[in-house]
């Protein structure tokens, strides 16, 4: 049963918008019947019959909500239903804005940007977390515009190569952003490529009060002018393009429909509880999947005000704001969060509720400071950019620590046998969050869908009895040392244990012997092989997963999203081997 609790009877009065006569919508399912095995006997079948129940139920809530429409008619519908005075984006120039005052700069803004387009065209964005490069994003939403999300902490040549394969010939940026980003490097690269560079300071200028005025009006009948000037409203057509870390190799487009990012969103939604009374701090760039359909869009279009911060880095300010705006819920990665944890005072986060860590393996020290130092729970997830990208969630009701938790619903899965592992296997998925397909190098602007709808992660993972996930890490981050198969991921982790005041990497090198062997690169500067093997013999830890050679490094390089980037690291080897 869905708007009832917007009438005066909800018990959800001061949370949510209450009215006379709110749309209510019922929604009806088949009969489930529960399969338990009769080998469970006692307090376990009960568990596992209350596991059971509870995967319904968020099944019912993630189906009976509507994930054919696009991003811009759901801006329109949360704006119907919390109201046009609902404050719902702020930044760091402390100017919150309504979804009126919102709507309104994206028309106006929309109307602005389309002399310079043309409909369905891929644009790239080049903005850090402001409230301007969301405008941005939904102006271009509305007029039937797909925004490239582009990486401006990336290289030039990778930034070069994601506007190519995405077919992008104009890219949206501002003059005050690159002068303090000092990015006129990837300007002048992108330029010499005939790429158009289109700056909001000088479009801001063009914009005279009578477009002012014009978007005003409009904007007070909003779902009449958006039928007008966007056509297209199919949500299973590309609503956004992200590009992969590049972690590994070189990154590629990832075209992403409305259907898909709105299937995430709710599959999120129905697992854990949001209300319009929470307030998000997104300091994750939105150039990344999980900064942007988990901090931004699942967040303005359920009603909850988000405050963006241009910078993850900045670790010693970002505490003091999440204090300062009375933040109740964060997402960051373990990189990011162990730095926050380091400057924090003990109640700058006295107001978080949730926290959610994705991205890279979540250690157990950062999970442990937190509950310990501000007594709050970090919720481990895992996903990828060509999932939308959320897979998998612990979640408040279901929380496994050192697992990444169970399935979000509506997601099937399959394993696929990895010779020389015994315990799990590679892991496929399928569902309505399943991006729509690659923009690849050889390939540029042509979408090559996922192979019958199945997406392919490269993630060997193992399942529990019920249902949550353990990473065991990627096949490509897996060695083969005489024969078996060593994880990176796992030598990582122990050695993190040996020395957690540190930060460690592992990658592998051809050995004329043993086919493959593992090297550390570290940040100890006293680390010794001697050291491991004796921690090893201590924890049973196989030889093979010893590394045979160790390197020292001021520093282990890392990509924008905080994951370890492995191709400098793979260089800074090859140049000392």
């Amino acid at each position: 049963i869905s708007g009832a609790q917007y009438t005066p009877f909800s018990r959800l009065q001061g949370k949510v918008r209450i009215r006379l006569f709110p749309k209510i919508t019922l929604t009806f399912m088949p009969p489930v019947l529960f399969d338990i095995p009769k080998q469970i006997f006692g307090r376990k079948r009960r568990q596992f019959a209350g596991i059971m129940l509870y995967d319904v139920m968020t099944n019912m809530m993630f189906q009976s909500n509507n994930i054919q429409q696009t991003l811009f008619q759901s801006l329109l519908d949360a704006k119907a239903t919390h109201g046009g005075g609902h404050l719902i984006a702020e930044d760091v120039e402390r100017k919150p804005l309504s979804y009126s005052q919102f709507i309104t700069r994206c028309f106006i803004l929309g109307d602005a940007l389309r002399k310079h387009t043309k409909a369905e065209a891929n644009v790239g964005i080049l903005l850090p977390n402001m409230v301007t490069t969301l405008v941005c994003f939904f102006a271009l939403q509305a007029f039937g515009r797909i925004p490239a999300m582009l990486n401006y902490s990336t290289s030039r040549a990778n930034l070069l190569s994601a506007c190519q394969i995405a077919n992008t010939k104009l890219v949206i940026t501002s003059r005050r952003f690159i002068a303090a980003g000092k990015l006129s490097d990837l300007v002048e690269g992108l330029e010499q490529q005939n790429i158009t560079i289109l700056y909001l300071d000088d479009l801001r200028d063009q914009i005279s009060l009578l477009d002012k005025v014009k978007g005003r009006l409009l904007s007070l009948f909003p779902q009449t002018y958006y039928s007008l000037v966007n056509k297209n409203k199919n949500p299973e057509s590309p609503a956004v393009v992200l590009f992969t870390s590049g972690s590994e190799g070189v990154p590629k487009g990832v075209v992403l429909s409305h259907k898909n990012v709105q299937a995430n969103r709710y599959q999120v939604s129905s697992c854990i509880d949001f209300n319009p009374t929470d307030i998000v701090f997104n300091a994750l760039p939105i150039f990344h999947s999980f900064g942007l359909t988990a901090g931004t869009i699942l967040p303005i279009l359920s009603g909850i005000k988000t405050f963006f911060y241009p910078s993850p880095l900045h670790y010693r300010i970002i505490p003091e704001l999440v204090y300062d705006t009375n933040a109740t819920l964060m997402f960051g990665t373990n990189t990011f969060l162990m730095g926050y944890a380091r400057y924090a005072h003990p109640y700058d986060f006295h107001s978080v509720r949730y926290v959610f860590a994705g991205a890279e393996k979540l250690h157990e020290q950062t999970r442990k400071l937190w509950s310990e130092n501000f007594g709050v729970r970090i919720f481990e997830g895992y996903g990828a950019t060509e999932t939308a990208p959320v897979l998998s969630m612990n979640t408040p009701m279901h929380n496994h620590p050192g697992s990444v938790g169970r399935l979000m619903p509506g997601i099937s899965y399959q394993l696929e046998a990895i010779s020389g592992i015994d315990d799990g296997g590679r892991l496929k998925v399928y569902g309505p969050n399943i991006m729509k397909g690659y923009y690849l190098a050889d390939k540029p602007g042509e979408i090559t869908p996922p192979i019958d709808g199945w997406y392919d992660t490269g993630d060997i993972v193992e399942f529990d009895e019920i249902g949550y996930i353990t990473i065991k890490g990627r096949v490509k981050r897996f060695a083969k040392i005489g024969g078996e198969m060593v994880s990176l991921t796992a030598v990582e982790n122990y050695i993190s244990k040996m020395w957690p005041d540190d930060q460690h990497a592992v990658i592998q090198i051809p050995d004329p012997k043993k086919g493959e062997q593992l090297v550390l690169i570290t940040t100890n500067q006293d680390a010794s092989r001697g050291d491991i093997i004796f921690f090893a013999k201590e924890h049973a830890i196989s030889e093979l997963n010893i590394p045979k050679t160790i390197l020292s490094i001021d520093k282990i390089p890392t990509l924008a999203t905080g994951k370890t980037n492995y191709v400098a690291l793979k260089e800074f080897v090859d140049s000392i081997q």
